[in-house]
C-alpha cells in the first residue's frame, strides 16, 4: 500500500510538478489553501505533508504549528520561494522535518521525502517497542502472590516515580534486575535510557573507564574517546549490579559522583554534570562488609536510601507454580507450539525443589523441560533433571519419617534404592561403572541390589556384560 503525501500550496503549477515527481511512488492528496489543507489532513490522515510557507489568508508557519499540535508523528516538509535563513530556522523550531526552496531539485525532493518517511517509520517502530517494554515491566505483570512479593510490589509502586536511590538485595537469581527495570519503566524516566552494569563482570583496570569514560590517549589502549555509562544513562537510570564487588578506589570515586552529580573522564579536565537515578544491587551483606572495612560506610548510606530485599524462591512456595506456568507460556508463545501444561507430579517436584539458583534457575529448567517434552501434551517429572527428583524424593521421605508415616529404617532403604537406581540408569546398568560412580565395590553394589530388590531390566539395556562376582 502506497504512502500518502498531502500537498498544500496555492500555486496549481507547483502542485502539478510535485505530483508528477512523487506520484509513481506515493498517493498524492492536494489542497490549495490552509483551511482546505487542514480539513484534508484531519479527514485523510496522510503520512507526510509538503507545506508552502506563503499561503493566502494564513501563514504556512501557523499551519505547521497546528499540524504538529494535532499529530507529532506526521513529518512536515516546508516549501518556499525564498531562501530566508530565519524562515528555515523558525520552521525547524516549530517541528518541520526538513526545508526545500523553490524551484526545487527533483532528486533532492525525492531524497528528502524518502528520508522523512523512513525516519517516521523508525520513530513509530521505536515508540511501539518502547511501549512493549513498558507494558512488560508494568506492575500487573510482576509474578508472585506471596506476601513477601506483594510487599515488594507495593514499595516499587511507591518509589518508582522519584529520583530516590534504591538498593536491592537478595541471593543470585532472585530477579534484582527485573525489579530495577520495573522501577525505571514505571517512572517519569521511562522514555530515557536504562543502563545496566555488572560491577563483578569487569576487571578493576576497566571498571573506572566503563563508569566514567576516558579521553583519547589517557592510557595505552585509549585510541579514541569513550563515553562512560554515567553519560549514557544521563536523564535515565543506571543499574549497578553487584555493587559490593567494587574496589575501595572505585567506591570513593562513585561516592563523589553521587554527592556532586558530576565527574571527569579518565585523562580529562572538564567536569561533566549528569542527572542519573542510581539503582544498586548486591547478593552480599553490605552491613557486614562495612563492619569489616570492606565497603565504605558513607557510600553504603548514600545508596541505601530505600532498601528492597527479594526473598529466595524456596521461601515463596506459593509463587513457584505461578512462575513455572509463566515461563512455560512464554516458551510456548515464542516457539508457536500447541498448548502444553504441567502434569500434577511434575508440579509437585517443582514445588518441593529448594531452588538454590532461584528464579533464574527455574527459567533455565523450564526451558530444558520444554525442549525435552517435544510432541507431548504435558511436562512430566521425566522431563525434569534427575537432581530435582532426587531432592524432591528426599524431602518427601524426610517429611514422612518426621510425621511418623514411615520408619527411619524404611526411609533410609528407600533413599538408598533411589540413589542406586539413578547410578544404574546413568551407567546404562553396567554395574562396574555404577559401583565406581557410587565409590563402592561391585560386590557391595550387587549385595545392596539384592537386599533392596533391584533387578536388571530387560536384557539389551546393558552396553557391556559385568564379570561374575568372585566369591
Amino acid at each position: 500500500m502506497k504512502k500518502r503525501v498531502l500537498l498544500i500550496d496555492d500555486e496549481a503549477r507547483v502542485r502539478t510538478s510535485l505530483k508528477m515527481v512523487l506520484e509513481p511512488n506515493y498517493e498524492i492528496l492536494q489542497a490549495a489553501d490552509a483551511q482546505e489543507g487542514l480539513d484534508t489532513f484531519r479527514k485523510e490522515g496522510p503520512d507526510l505533508v509538503l507545506l508552502d510557507v506563503v499561503l493566502p489568508g494564513t501563514d504556512g508557519l501557523a499551519v505547521l504549528e497546528t499540524l504538529r499540535s494535532e499529530s507529532r508523528m506526521t513529518p512536515v516538509i516546508m516549501l518556499t520561494g525564498t531562501k530566508s535563513v530565519k524562515t528555515a530556522v523558525d520552521a525547524m523550531k516549530l517541528g518541520a522535518a526538513d526545508y526545500l526552496s523553490k524551484p526545487f531539485d527533483v532528486e533532492e525532493l525525492r531524497i528528502v521525502v524518502d528520508r522523512a518517511l523512513s525516519s517516521q517509520a523508525l520513530e513509530r517502530e521505536v515508540k511501539q517497542l518502547r511501549a512493549q517494554v513498558v507494558q512488560r515491566y508494568a506492575f500487573h505483570n510482576l509474578i508472585g502472590k506471596s506476601q513477601g512479593m506483594q510487599e515488594i510490589y507495593a514499595k516499587i509502586e511507591q518509589v518508582a516515580d522519584s529520583r530516590t536511590t534504591v538498593l536491592i538485595t537478595g541471593e543470585s537469581g532472585t530477579g534484582k534486575e527485573l525489579v530495577a527495570k520495573a522501577l525505571h519503566y514505571n517512572s517519569g524516566r521511562r522514555e530515557r535510557p536504562f543502563i545496566a552494569l555488572n560491577c563483578a563482570a569487569l576487571p578493576e583496570t576497566l571498571i573506572e573507564s566503563e563508569l566514567f569514560g576516558h579521553e583519547k590517549g589517557s592510557f595505552t589502549d585509549a585510541t579514541a574517546r569513550r563515553v562512560g555509562q554515567f553519560e549514557l544513562a544521563n536523564t535515565g537510570t543506571l543499574f549497578l549490579d553487584e555493587i559490593g564487588d567494587l574496589s575501595a578506589m572505585t567506591q570513593a570515586k562513585l561516592l563523589r559522583v553521587l554527592q556532586e552529580r558530576e565527574f571527569t573522564r579518565i585523562g580529562g579536565v572538564q567536569s561533566i554534570k549528569v542527572d542519573v537515578r542510581i539503582v544498586a544491587a548486591t547478593n552480599r551483606n553490605l552491613e557486614d562488609m562495612v563492619r569489616k572495612g570492606q565497603f565504605r560506610e558513607d557510600l553504603y548510606y548514600r545508596i541505601n536510601v530505600i532498601s528492597l530485599f527479594l526473598p529466595p524462591l524456596r521461601e515463596r512456595g506459593e509463587d513457584i507454580p505461578l512462575l513455572a506456568k509463566h515461563f512455560l507460556a512464554k516458551r510456548v508463545e515464542e516457539e508457536k507450539r500447541p498448548h502444553i501444561e504441567f502434569g500434577k507430579e511434575a508440579l509437585e517436584v517443582l514445588t518441593r525443589y529448594p531452588w538454590p539458583g532461584n528464579v533464574r534457575e527455574m527459567e533455565n529448567i523450564i526451558e530444558q523441560a520444554f525442549i525435552w517434552s517435544q510432541n507431548c501434551p504435558q511436562i512430566t517429572q521425566e522431563h525434569l533433571p534427575t537432581i530435582m527428583k532426587s531432592d524432591s524424593r528426599s524431602s518427601s521421605l524426610r517429611d514422612d519419617t518426621l510425621a511418623g508415616r514411615m520408619s527411619l529404617e524404611k526411609a533410609v532403604m528407600e533413599f538408598e534404592r533411589e540413589i542406586i537406581l539413578d547410578a544404574l540408569k546413568r551407567t546404562n546398568y553396567v554395574q562396574t561403572h555404577a559401583a565406581n560412580l557410587l565409590g563402592i565395590s561391585r560386590r557391595m553394589l550387587k549385595y545392596r541390589m539384592d537386599t533392596l530388590g533391584i533387578g536388571r531390566p530387560d536384557s539389551g539395556n546393558s552396553q557391556e556384560p559385568d564379570p561374575p562376582v568372585q566369591e
